[in-house]
């Protein structure tokens, strides 16, 4: 180990200009340390009770996201930092938000905090140049948490879009392959029919009969579980008892459209008994194609309704100004995009919208933060089967929406602080501290209001934004 002197000190920046009566005092309190390549200096969690002076080397600090280490700050004897790092004096910190690591040989001096206040009886001038150091570096950190939360969170809502996008893509090729293996099948199955004798009238019965079918489902009412058995199974003896094992399996397709054995005997009764097993086969062979038809749609509209969202949510295509834009239809979007996640968890939506929402003007990319903010959080915070409820109300001056949810709620005396720069309750990894900053925010550059009402059982977020917002600065 080097043998330290005062010359060491007189090599950090924050301290080159410091009598040398102070500099030995620094050098008498504080405790000299060296550090080889790659030493751990200081762990998550662990009680930040040291200021540290670098001489040589660089302090290497990293936060942990998910698991995984990721850097944010080199701290070396430069213009940047000063050579100062660890607890300044009047920060607030507790613990070390992150692990530090030493690149290069490390050589430092550590002064404990309980020096603090004698140092700056001793040199106010330093101290203030500390705190300067100390305010550059937060305003820093809080811009690479923020980067860092944008970035965390467009690659949650990217892996869940992927994951929303995938589904439906991947029915539609499930449909595509199927829809083939019927339009093959109907060459064979027409090819029975028309050897059965059959005639056009015969057909042309058969389609009306199914447009009947079709206009009476969308009139009904749908079948219990215990009610569509009992019809399954009556139309399964009636086969059965007339000889028509094959078609069994058409059973349940046949039942899904509204037929009943009465169906069956007028068909029957029109094209035969010996004509039936085919013109059923063909007419199976045709709804399951119409419906793998409507299946296709649907995929395909689930696909536009998401990108729909996406770019609505994103505000692809409009500019940074304020813009008009309905609340409701940014909220749903929200909702699509975070569809995954409620799914998961087999969350309960309630949406409670007033009839006469105005139309706001904001800055529609910032407020969709927001509505993901906030609806994200209260699904992290509700167990499997919760419910959350989205209201709406205005009124000539203000729109309100209020995100809410049974969870277990925000404990009393940590309310105060919930809208506090990195102030999480989650565990590490799973939060920064950043989200609800940001709301709170936002809120306020739309000069409106974010309020909170918790008990267990329900949380409340009420976020109050003006109808008008003319007065906002760009």
């Amino acid at each position: 180990m080097s043998v330290p002197t005062i010359n060491d000190l007189r090599q950090v920046i924050a301290l080159r200009d410091m009598p040398d009566a102070h500099l030995q005092w620094i050098f008498d309190h504080a405790i000299y340390v060296e550090y080889e390549e790659g030493a751990v200096i200081m762990k998550t969690g662990e009680a930040a009770e040291f200021m540290m002076f670098i001489i040589e080397g660089i302090v290497s600090f990293y936060m942990n996201k998910n698991g995984t280490l990721v850097h944010y700050f080199d701290f070396g004897n430069d213009e940047t930092s000063g050579g100062a790092t660890g607890l300044l004096p009047y920060s607030r910190m507790k613990t070390s938000p992150g692990t530090s690591f030493a690149v290069g040989k490390l050589r430092s001096f550590r002064l404990h905090k309980n020096h603090f206040g004698e140092l700056e009886q001793l040199n106010p001038e330093l101290i203030e140049r500390l705190v300067a150091y100390m305010t550059d570096r937060a305003k820093s950190f809080a811009t690479l948490q923020l980067q860092q939360e944008k970035v965390s969170a467009l690659g949650k809502l990217a892996a869940g879009i992927a994951h929303e996008l995938n589904n439906p893509a991947a029915a539609i090729n499930r449909i595509a392959a199927e829809l083939t293996k019927r339009l093959q099948s109907n060459y064979t199955l027409t090819e029975k029919v028309l050897q059965s004798d059959i005639q056009p009238e015969h057909i042309q019965n058969i389609q009306l009969l199914v447009k009947d079918k079709d206009s009476e489902q969308k009139q009904k009412t749908k079948q219990s579980a215990m009610q569509r058995i009992e019809a399954e199974d009556i139309l399964t003896e009636w086969l059965v008892k007339n000889n028509f094992n094959d078609l069994i399996k058409t059973v349940e397709l046949f039942i899904d459209r509204d037929f009943s054995i009465d169906d069956f005997e007028k068909i029957k009764t029109e094209v035969g008994s010996d004509a039936f097993v085919s013109v059923l086969s063909w007419l199976e062979n045709l709804l399951t194609s119409q419906r793998l038809l409507k299946d296709l749609n649907d995929a395909s509209c689930r696909i536009s309704t998401l990108v729909g969202a996406i770019k609505s949510h994103v505000q692809m295509d409009r500019t940074n100004d304020v813009q008009p834009t309905n609340l409701h239809k940014d909220l749903d979007n929200t909702i699509t995009l975070l569809g995954y996640k409620l799914r998961e968890k087999t969350i309960f939506i309630k949406k409670d919208y007033c009839d006469n929402m105005a139309i706001v003007e904001a800055y529609i990319g910032e407020l969709n933060q927001v509505w993901t903010n906030l609806i994200d959080n209260a699904i992290f915070a509700l167990d499997k089967d919760g419910e959350l409820c989205i209201e709406t109300s205005c009124n000539e001056k203000n729109v309100i929406v209020k995100i809410i949810d049974n969870g277990p709620g925000i404990p009393k005396e940590i309310q105060s602080r919930i809208f506090d720069a990195f102030f999480t309750t989650k565990k590490v990894g799973e939060g920064t501290g950043i989200g609800l900053d940001l709301v709170n925010r936002i809120v306020k550059h739309h000069n409106g209001e974010i309020k909170l009402n918790s008990v267990p059982g329900r949380t409340e977020f009420a976020v109050i934004i003006p109808v008008s917002q003319k007065q906002i600065p760009k």
